[in-house]
């Protein structure tokens, strides 16, 4: 990569500095921490990259990409009034996001400004805040180009992978076909999983409890074995042995132990884990919490204190928390709940080995900023949001919860056999909430056993019965977006900024699709994955995955570089991609329609689902025989306002949602309107959403109410 020296023009007395941010969404609140001296502009994201309608990568030459400006998305509009601004300023920094695709694009913008990446014009801040802008501003530095190469390295390893196999897929698969380095992967997870789940053979076992009785109270307790270890049922047969060994035995208290069990916070958020605590308590896809999560970064409009950035940087796999952070919540802590509720030191978080830890966790960037402080100035969504976040990394500094458990073993002679069979039943007492005061356990809430009555050793226990069961091992679960992201993690695919995408983008290519909130495997998705393990193992290789990963963090942290990773690459894929094409000369793998539960009302078979650029429908299987299709019925909330039947979901020929009566033309209602779950308190008829308001539509009513506040519009992830 050349390095430019300085061509910007001599500025006039009295000039502005120029900073140059990536998100428009800052520049309000960036321009106000700053003050008249400086001008701030956006870049809007990369200012170039390679161009779209070809590989515009030179393998021959060491891999040299090739960097163009769009002329189709108002980039060159941007490079010239930042062009002419550099002209004009006293100097020029580079405020780009703190992470690689920051510093690549702000190399892009130097080289384009003709400014020298050498210089210190490149300034980073973890958090949109007063005192961590100003400290990036006083204290900029060069550009890192380790980290420009990585950067580098992804996109074009991105961009031949793309570019070669996509080709290969239209041409033995289906036309209009992308691969993806990382997707693919991705994809073969969810397959994998699918796969795994069918051939499962579920495994017959049998659990028993004992229920007792004492002051006319039940308390229960479950068969364990005998004292030198578990015993199995795993059938009917051993069941009713037991069952008859058990008849008529006298149950005593073996034994009662108390001990005190403390449970320690949570970690604040890495962006994996607020994914998955999103998609968990929230139901928001990665790719809506990472938009929330950058408005949130960006800078909100606050009552009384005008564009404030709420929230630290929402890319990073760091735990570390800055002393100064860490201070602030202790003082909040012991101000708010009490001096009991901080731990008697300091908590410390280590991050995971293969964390970069350029960033801090994701937190409040002022903790004082309650969720009820800022419930007026958020949208619904972003509330939510923000007061998960805030919870978390308050809950992250506070003392342990504390429980009384009480551990109890019953024991019974059985008759036959002579064996003592144990029987154990478990109690759970809070003693001190501590974190979990603010942060409780939310989906995966500990369920507290059953409260037991006092029980002494020796004590005799009454019967009342027992209960067997009968039960089968369950397959594995699939997939869900938030565990999807932890699997990724946990692999080591992908970084940060990419797990929303990731996923967002196979679901959006139809390899995948949502059962709920469960994924599954299209068609599609399976037979692009097959194609691709039997003829490109490494592309859809986990562990290669992840080693082509740690090879990016290598060259970032200076231990590899650009071209040999490259070479490295690209010596394999190119010989399996040759093979695959000999392999599969003339060969055309078909994709199975999938069939659905509708059957076709005129020749009776069972529709298929198919794809247009509308999206999906049903088709009859027997085309062109038969010739029928229909739409997709999705029924949206709320009923008719003119008839009471159902909503649907229509869509036009243009692909624009909108809203109409079941019954058709029969009734003939119809509104671009969202329907909602709110019912109007004057006639009980669906209340409609348009912008900030609430209306009736039934014409005898006339009911509008305003909403807290207009959905805003968060700033999308990097393109």
């Amino acid at each position: 990569m050349a390095v430019k020296k300085s061509t910007v023009k001599e500025p006039s007395r009295g000039a502005k500095n120029l900073l140059i941010i990536e998100s428009p969404n800052k520049v309000k609140s960036i321009k106000k921490i700053l003050g008249s001296k400086y001008e701030v502009l956006s870049s809007k994201g990369h200012i170039r990259d390679l161009p779209s309608s070809r590989l515009g990568v030179d393998i021959e030459n060491g891999f040299q990409p090739e960097y163009v400006v769009s002329r189709k998305d108002g980039k060159s509009a941007v490079l010239k009034e930042l062009k002419t601004a550099a002209e004009s300023s006293k100097r020029v920094y580079l405020a780009t996001d703190p992470d690689r695709e920051g510093e690549a694009i702000a190399w892009h913008l130097a080289t384009l400004l003709g400014l020298d990446p050498n210089d210190s014009i490149r300034v980073t801040f973890n958090e949109v805040t007063k005192s961590a802008v100003t400290a990036g501003v006083e204290h900029p530095r060069s550009i890192n180009m380790n980290r420009v190469s990585a950067q580098q390295a992804r996109r074009v390893l991105d961009r031949i992978v793309g570019y070669k196999l996509s080709p290969f897929l239209w041409k033995k698969v289906k036309t209009g076909l992308s691969a993806g380095r990382v997707q693919s992967v991705a994809t073969k997870l969810i397959v994998d999983r699918e796969r795994e789940i069918e051939a499962f053979k579920p495994d017959e076992y049998w659990t028993l409890r004992a229920a007792f009785l004492k002051s006319s109270k039940e308390w229960t307790a479950n068969f364990y074995g005998t004292k030198s270890g578990k015993t199995a049922i795993p059938n009917k047969e051993s069941m009713d042995t037991l069952l008859a060994d058990l008849e008529n035995a006298e149950y005593r208290i073996l034994s009662v132990e108390k001990k005190e069990e403390k449970t320690n916070p949570k970690p604040p958020f890495t962006t994996s884990a607020l994914q998955q605590e999103a998609s968990s308590r929230l139901r928001f896809s990665p790719q809506r919490t990472m938009s929330l999560a950058q408005s949130l970064y960006e800078g909100v409009e606050v009552k009384g204190k005008g564009a404030v950035g709420l929230i630290t940087y929402m890319r990073t796999d760091s735990q570390r928390v800055s002393d100064e952070a860490a201070a602030a919540a202790e003082k909040f802590i012991k101000d708010t709940y009490g001096e009991k509720y901080y731990p008697l030191s300091r908590r410390v978080y280590k991050s995971k080995n293969n964390a970069q830890d350029a960033h801090e966790a994701i937190r409040p960037t002022d903790v004082t900023l309650t969720p009820q402080v800022l419930r007026e100035s958020l949208s619904n969504e972003q509330y939510r949001l923000y007061k998960l976040i805030w919870e978390r990394f308050v809950s992250s500094q506070m003392a342990s919860a504390v429980y009384e458990v009480t551990d109890v073993d019953v024991c019974a002679e059985g008759k036959n056999s002579k064996k003592e069979w144990i029987f154990k039943a478990s109690d759970k007492k809070s003693v001190f909430g501590g974190f979990t005061d603010v942060y409780g356990y939310g989906d995966d809430e500990e369920k507290l056993p059953k409260k037991l009555p006092a029980l002494a050793e020796g004590e005799t226990a009454v019967l009342e019965e027992l209960r067997p069961e009968q039960k089968f091992t369950q397959p594995p679960s699939r997939y869900t977006e938030g565990s999807l992201v932890k699997a990724l993690e946990e692999d080591g695919i992908g970084r940060p900024s990419t797990f929303a995408t990731i996923v967002s983008t196979i679901i959006e290519r139809r390899y995948v699709e949502k059962d709920g909130r469960n994924l599954r495997p299209t068609s599609l998705g399976n037979v692009t994955t097959d194609v691709l393990t039997e003829n490109f193992s490494n592309i859809v290789d986990v562990g290669f995955t992840a080693g082509m990963e740690s090879d990016l963090d290598e060259i970032e942290e200076g231990r590899k570089n650009y071209l040999d990773t490259m070479k490295g690459f690209y010596g394999g894929f190119e010989e399996e991609l040759h093979e695959a094409e000999k392999k599969l000369d003339g060969v055309k793998v078909t994709v199975p329609d999938e069939e659905s539960d509708v059957v076709c009302e005129k020749c009776g078979a069972k529709m298929v689902y198919k794809m247009s650029r509308f999206g999906r429908f049903l088709a009859c299987p027997n085309y062109p025989t038969c010739k029928n299709t229909k739409s997709i019925v999705v029924e949206a909330e709320g009923t008719c306002p003119e008839c009471g039947g159902k909503i649907l979901v229509r869509r036009s020929k243009t692909g624009k949602t909108y809203y109409a009566c079941e019954r058709g033309s029969e009734c003939g209602f119809m509104t671009w309107d969202l329907p909602t779950k709110e019912r109007c308190p004057k006639c009980g008829s669906t209340l409609f959403r348009k912008f900030n308001r609430l209306y009736c539509q039934k014409a005898s009513c006339g009911y509008e109410t305003k909403v807290e506040r207009k959905q805003e519009k968060s700033g999308d992830d990097k393109k």
